[in-house]
C-alpha cells in the first residue's frame, strides 16, 4: 500500500515537472510573439487585446466553480488585489518594452533574478527570516546580474535596467500574492489578475489604438492562445505536484527564449550572458532547495 502511495505521488512529481515545462515553453513562444507584435505597434495595445483574452478566460474558469464569478470576486483585501493586478499588467508592459529593445536573450538572461528579489525582500514584505545561505545566494545571483549587464564596460546602456525593473515588479507581485493568500483563495487572486489589469491596461490601448494587418491579427490571435494555454498548464501543473518540486523547472524558459531569440530574431549569445546567466540559476537554485529543507524540517 505504501508502495503504491509514493508510486502516484512520483507519478504526479514526474507529470508535474512535465507540466512545468510545457508551460515554460508556451510562455516562451508567448514572449517571442509579444516581442514580434510590439516592435510593429504600441506595446499597450497589444498587452490590451492580449488581457481582453486573459480576462475571458479568467472569467470562464471562474464561472466553472461553485459559486460563480461572485464567489470568485469576494474578498476582503480588494485594494491588495487590484494592486497585484495593476502591477503585473504594468510588469508585463515593461518586459515587452525590454524585448524590443535588448531582445529575448539578454532579457530572460536578467529576468531570471527575480526568485533571488522575491528571498531578498521576504522579510521586509512578509515578515519571514532569511539566514544567511539565502544572503549569500542572493549576492551570487546579483554578481551573475552584474556580469550579464557589465556596467564597467563601455558597452553599458541604461536600458539593460528595463528587464531588472521587470524582474523586481515581478517578486512584488509574487511576495503580493503570496500575502493575499494569506485570506483569499487562488481562484479570488486568478480572478483579479485577469480583470484588474484589463480594466487597468484597456484605455491606454485604446488610446493608442493602431490598424493592425491581417496576418499580425493571426499572430495576435496565437499570441491570445498561447497566453490561456501557458495559464490553463500552470494551474495543472500546481494540480498535480507541489510548488517545491516544480519551480526550479521555470528556469526552462531561459533557454527556450534564447533559442527563439537565435533562430527566429538573429540575436547573440554572448559569453558574459551564458556565465552570468548560470550564476543567477545556480542562486535560485540554491534558494529553492534551502526553502525545501526549511519546509520540510
Amino acid at each position: 500500500m505504501t508502495q503504491a502511495v509514493t508510486s502516484a505521488a512520483q507519478n504526479n512529481a514526474r507529470l508535474g515537472i512535465l507540466l512545468m515545462i510545457a508551460t515554460t515553453f508556451v510562455f516562451a513562444m508567448q514572449d517571442g510573439i509579444s516581442r514580434h507584435l510590439a516592435g510593429e505597434y504600441n506595446v499597450f495595445m497589444v498587452i490590451s487585446i492580449r488581457y481582453w483574452f486573459f480576462a475571458l478566460f479568467v472569467c470562464a474558469i471562474a464561472l466553472r466553480q461553485p459559486g460563480g464569478l461572485r464567489k470568485a470576486a469576494a474578498s476582503n483585501q480588494k485594494l491588495l488585489q487590484i494592486g497585484r493586478g495593476v502591477l503585473l499588467v504594468a510588469e508585463i508592459c515593461v518586459m515587452v518594452v525590454g524585448f524590443t529593445i535588448l531582445g529575448l536573450v539578454e532579457s530572460h538572461a536578467v529576468f531570471v533574478c527575480y526568485p533571488l528579489l522575491v528571498a531578498a525582500l521576504s522579510g521586509p514584505v512578509l515578515g519571514e527570516t532569511v539566514g544567511w545561505r539565502r544572503w549569500a545566494a542572493i549576492g551570487v545571483g546579483f554578481l551573475g546580474v552584474l556580469i550579464i549587464l557589465q556596467p564597467g564596460s563601455g558597452v553599458f546602456r541604461v536600458e539593460a535596467l528595463i528587464p531588472l525593473l521587470a524582474a523586481l515588479m515581478f517578486a512584488l507581485y509574487g511576495l503580493l500574492t503570496r500575502y493575499a493568500a494569506r485570506k483569499d483563495t487562488a481562484a479570488t487572486s486568478f480572478f483579479y489578475t485577469g480583470v484588474a489589469g484589463m480594466v487597468a491596461v484597456t484605455p491606454l490601448g485604446l488610446w493608442h489604438w493602431e490598424v493592425m494587418s491581417a496576418p499580425d491579427w493571426g499572430w495576435m490571435a496565437l499570441l491570445c492562445l498561447t497566453g490561456a494555454l501557458g495559464h490553463w498548464l500552470l494551474i495543472r501543473c500546481y494540480e498535480v505536484a507541489e510548488a517545491s518540486t516544480v519551480q526550479p523547472f521555470a528556469y526552462f524558459q531561459l533557454p527556450f527564449g534564447a533559442v527563439l531569440g537565435v533562430i527566429a530574431f538573429g540575436e547573440m549569445v554572448r559569453f558574459n550572458v551564458i556565465l552570468g546567466a548560470g550564476l543567477v540559476v545556480a542562486a535560485g537554485l540554491f534558494t529553492f532547495w534551502r526553502e525545501h529543507l526549511k519546509r520540510a524540517s
